[in-house]
């Protein structure tokens, strides 16, 4: 017998046991605007713009960084795909766009149709909570490029937003409040340092405590926590309350994300005090002596979106994002500056 894409690497038939065991996720995400079913070229979307004045078109795309690899570490796929979802979509409500629809791209070393499915499952997880369909997507086997272990996920969003409605920085005014939303863990972001102090500074494994309590997680389940979707949510408030400009958290942290939201005449002050870091952050500063700056500079610390809203409006938005199962609270103000972001301390 001669040679056969198989002996190459490349399993025809487990890609398609896979796209089977996946298409009950995928239709249980569907919206009444999604035509056909999954298994075309492309994914069809019947957009009804009677809803819009002037719509225009948000489009995010993102991935998960080296998340991805504590996910292959201990075989646990089934929530790296929500976290997917959360980076794309959790962008285009910042620009006070509605998540339509959503397309994923998993590339393997080697196609296990169990790990695909569990994957695929954690997106369509990621769409439902975001009320987005997930209309499409790819898997692609890479032998020789990628170890049969090995993967990477990467995904696309596709919002909509009446023009008058597009949330900018220019819209922003000294005097805003910005309102926070928290996030308990890390979402996707600063997963190098993270994975450096646990692993190579502090030589814990996966299944040791992530900090010194018998009641806390394992490093596994603090590094693979779920990314919060705050999508619906910040909707809701965008609906109910006049919002100027909204950030998403993500690499970068308080400074390398809020200051997009921030014209060049202004700045954003925030009061550290008005929360405390999620336990998982004090213990990655501690292992590895990590200056306080250098941790905002590269984690979240708690908090994972910030809305900039006039002052009269900050106690409407926070019961509005209350009301929709979101903890929210005012951690600092816009001042006159030149577009940074500092911190009272």
């Amino acid at each position: 017998m001669g040679e056969t894409y198989e002996s190459a690497g490349v399993s025809i038939a487990a890609g398609e046991e896979a796209v089977e065991r996946i298409k009950d996720d995928v239709r249980s995400t569907f919206r009444p605007e999604v035509v056909g079913d999954i298994g075309g070229f492309g994914g069809l979307f019947r957009f009804d713009p009677r809803g819009y004045r002037d719509p225009v078109l948000v489009s995010t795309t993102d991935g998960v960084g080296t998340k991805a690899l504590v996910a292959a570490a201990t075989g646990r796929y089934d929530t790296i795909g929500l976290d997917l979802v959360a980076m794309c979509v959790d962008d285009l409500v910042c620009q006070g766009a509605e998540p339509l629809f959503f397309l994923d791209y998993i590339s393997v070393g080697a196609l296990d149709p169990d790990r695909i499915k569990d994957i695929v499952a954690g997106v369509a997880e990621g769409c439902r909570q975001a009320g987005c369909a997930l209309i499409g997507g790819e898997m692609a086997e890479h032998p020789g490029v990628m170890e049969p272990g090995e993967f990477d996920l990467v995904g696309f969003a596709v919002g909509v937003v009446d023009r008058d409605r597009i949330l900018s920085a220019d819209r922003v005014e000294v005097g805003d409040l910005l309102v926070a939303l928290p996030s308990p863990g890390l979402r996707s972001n600063g997963y190098s340092l993270a994975r450096r102090l646990y692993f190579d500074v502090a030589g814990r494994s996966l299944d040791d405590r992530a900090w010194d309590d018998p009641h806390a997680p394992t490093v596994a389940d603090e590094l693979l926590r779920p990314s919060v979707i705050y999508a619906p949510a910040v909707r809701a408030m965008e609906r109910h309350v006049e919002v100027h400009a909204v950030a998403h958290i993500t690499g970068g942290g308080l400074p390398g994300n809020l200051n997009r939201a921030l014209p060049g005449r202004a700045d954003a002050v925030i009061d550290p005090s008005t929360w405390t870091w999620p336990h998982v952050f004090t213990e990655l500063q501690r292992i590895g002596d990590v200056s306080t700056d250098e941790m905002r500079r590269v984690f979240n610390l708690g908090v994972g979106m910030v809305a900039v809203v006039p002052e009269r409006r900050a106690a409407k938005a926070i019961d509005e994002l209350r009301s929709h199962g979101q903890r929210a609270w005012v951690i600092g103000e816009v001042v006159s500056g030149s577009g940074q972001v500092l911190f009272a301390d």
